[in-house]
This record gives C-alpha cells, sequence and structure tokens, in this order.
C-alpha cells in the first residue's frame, strides 16, 4: 500500500537521542533516558511517577499485579478491545466480565458496570477507545461507591485530557503503548503511570525479575522481565518533546477525512471532536454493507489501506464464556466501522490529500 494504515513520525531529534545513547554503550535495560523518558512522560500525562514497560500489555499486566488482582477476582472490561485488554486480567487468574460499550464513541458503557458488580468485583478497565474519551467522572463515582479499583487503557489516546486532567491520571493506574502505529512510538514498549508510591515501586520490582531494589541478585517475588531499553527511551523522549505537533497534525489529517466524507449521508465519524479527545485512527461507521464496500473498494483501488476494527471480545471462543448478554453496540461497530490511514507527518498528509481527491 502507498498509504498504509499508520507510519511513524520520526525526525532528526530521534536520531540525535538515539545515537546519543548507542555512543554511551548504555542500549540495554539502564541509562540516563529510561528515566528521563519517565519522568517527563509521567510529568506531561499529570501522575506523579512513570513506569517504563516492554510494550502495552506487560503494562496492563504490571498494572493489575500491583494492585493485586488475583483468581477469584472479577474485573470488567470493554467488548471492543484489543485482546490485550482481556489478557492481561487472564494472566493474573482473574476473571474478566465483558460489557457493552457506547454507540457515540466506542467506549465503555458506564450504565452496564454497574449491573455487572458482584461481591468479588475488584476492578474496571476502561479503555480510551481511538483516542476517544471514557466517561471517567461516572467511572469514578461508581468505583468510589463500590470500593473497586480503576485502571486506564490509554494506548490510543496519549495526551487527552478530560476535564482539563490528562487520561491515564484518573484511575489507579494508567497504561500506555509505545507500539509503531500509537501517537508516539518507541517501536515496542509502555508505560505505567500513578500517582501511588508503593504501586510505583511494586511495578519497578516486578518489572525487573522480583529484584530487591537494594540488594541485588536478590529476589523477594516471582518476576518478569518486562523492561524497556535506553534505546527505546531515547526515541521516546524525543517523541514526547513533539507530542503537541504530532497531536496537532493528526487532528488536521483527521479534518481531511472529514471534509473528504462531509457529503456522504450514509456514514459518521466515530472519532469525537470533543473538548480534550485526541486522534489515533480516524475510523467511520458505515450503516448500508454496499455503500461500505464501495467505498472500501474506492480506496484500496487507490493504495490506501482501510482496517476494519477489533472484533468484539464475545464472539471470540476462547472469551465468549466472559459475556452473558448481547453486546449489540459492539457488534454493530465492528461491523459497520473501518478505521482509514491517519499520519502526523504534514508531507505525507499532503502526499494523501492529492491522492484522496483523485477519487
Amino acid at each position: 500500500m502507498k498509504f498504509p494504515i499508520s507510519m511513524p513520525n520520526l525526525g532528526q531529534r530521534e536520531r540525535e537521542y538515539l545515537l546519543d545513547a548507542y555512543d554511551s554503550s548504555w542500549i540495554s535495560s539502564s541509562g540516563e533516558y529510561i528515566e528521563r523518558f519517565e519522568k517527563s512522560f509521567s510529568s506531561y500525562q499529570d501522575s506523579g511517577y512513570g513506569i517504563s514497560t516492554s510494550n502495552g500489555t506487560t503494562a496492563l499486566h504490571l498494572a493489575l499485579l500491583a494492585l493485586s488482582i488475583k483468581k477469584g477476582d472479577e474485573v470488567i472490561v470493554p467488548d471492543l478491545t484489543f485482546v490485550a485488554t482481556i489478557n492481561a486480567v487472564l494472566y493474573v487468574g482473574a476473571t474478566p466480565v465483558i460489557v457493552d460499550v457506547s454507540s457515540i464513541n466506542g467506549c465503555i458503557d458506564p450504565n452496564l458496570i454497574k449491573e455487572k458488580i458482584s461481591r468479588n468485583t475488584k476492578a474496571i478497565i476502561c479503555v480510551h477507545l481511538f483516542g476517544n474519551l471514557c466517561e471517567m467522572d461516572k467511572i469514578q463515582e461508581i468505583a468510589k461507591n463500590n470500593n473497586l479499583f480503576v485502571v486506564e487503557d490509554c494506548a490510543q489516546a496519549h495526551g487527552a485530557t478530560y476535564n482539563d486532567k490528562k487520561v491515564g491520571s484518573f484511575g489507579d493506574i494508567g497504561c500506555f503503548s509505545f507500539y509503531g502505529n500509537k501517537i508516539i512510538t518507541t517501536g515496542e514498549g509502555g508505560m505505567c503511570v500513578t500517582d501511588n508510591v508503593n504501586y510505583a515501586n511494586k511495578m519497578k520490582v516486578l518489572r525487573d525479575h522480583g529484584m530487591d531494589q537494594r540488594k541485588r541478585y536478590w529476589h523477594n517475588d516471582i518476576g518478569y522481565n518486562y523492561r524497556m531499553t535506553n534505546i527505546q527511551a531515547a526515541i521516546g523522549l524525543a517523541q514526547l518533546e513533539r507530542i503537541d505537533n504530532i497531536l496537532q497534525n493528526r487532528s488536521k489529517h483527521d479534518e481531511i477525512h472529514r471534509k473528504f466524507f462531509s457529503t456522504n449521508s450514509v456514514l459518521r465519524f466515530i472519532n469525537s471532536q470533543s473538548r480534550g479527545s485526541v486522534t489515533w485512527l480516524t475510523t467511520i461507521m458505515i450503516a448500508d454493507s454496499i455503500n461500505k464496500k464501495r467505498i472500501i473498494d474506492q480506496l484500496t483501488n487507490k493504495n490506501i489501506e482501510v482496517r476494519r476494527l477489533f472484533y468484539p471480545l464475545s464472539d471470540m471462543p476462547i472469551y465468549r464464556k466472559f459475556c452473558n448478554e448481547n453486546t449489540s453496540i459492539s457488534h454493530a461497530m465492528a461491523e459497520q466501522g473501518i478505521s482509514l490511514p491517519t499520519y502526523s507527518d504534514l508531507n505525507k498528509i499532503n502526499e494523501y490529500k492529492k491522492n484522496l481527491n483523485k477519487l
């Protein structure tokens, strides 16, 4: 495809920091860029502590471990999300409870959360899907009234704000991914943010084989190798320093799609334009299957990649037993939705716009 669904925006600063880390010989999981990236990212996300990880999935796993979620506990998750969200629950031996999403933005429906709370419920994982915003005020109120933890899956929502506060800083722990198609990237990588020093320290120990931080090679816990490398952190720090420009350009690209499809009455945009939301991938719902095929064919013929949405978790046999209701919104969105290429490089955006206008 001439225009793949996503491309990382890597510039001169990334190259400079990467080569500096390389020249320092600190290329593994120690080095100054790890600490700088953790501190800068947690500050940017309005949180006290940042714990870098090997990817977004391990960030979710560490978060649940830090909260002592275990076998016998239940964790409420949305049906429309990437499988990492539910897999992290299964990694700790807990039971996921799948609920439907809102038709407005694809995020977990707070009204349905209440119905699924039992005496075994310990946590809610809310996913800020496509950079849209979960209703954090309602979710926090539910969590407070029922003594539940909140983990925010912010893999697609770097820099998004809700009521002028960064997402990831509302719950007990916020989790981010820096995979190559994310808003900012380290190739692979992730981050947990929290204001709780005990959670932060526990995650630092567990990501490093459970090693005692004061007694090297002494292990009090069974841990994991979930560390980020200094080279990855160098790229991440450079990306973070440019994130405002990256977000602004992604928003410009989203506007190109909105203008192009403005006269098409059979589709609607799932990307929220509400204050504080960000653009990960422009995503549209096409109710008419004939028009959906026509739009996909037109774009594909111009070498523009189109991606379907995630399959509902409840559709997959390995997760089906964790859902005991009809999640109609998740299924409708998965059936009707497509994501379009969304870039943050202005040169690529302008080239894409010219190609789109030829349709």
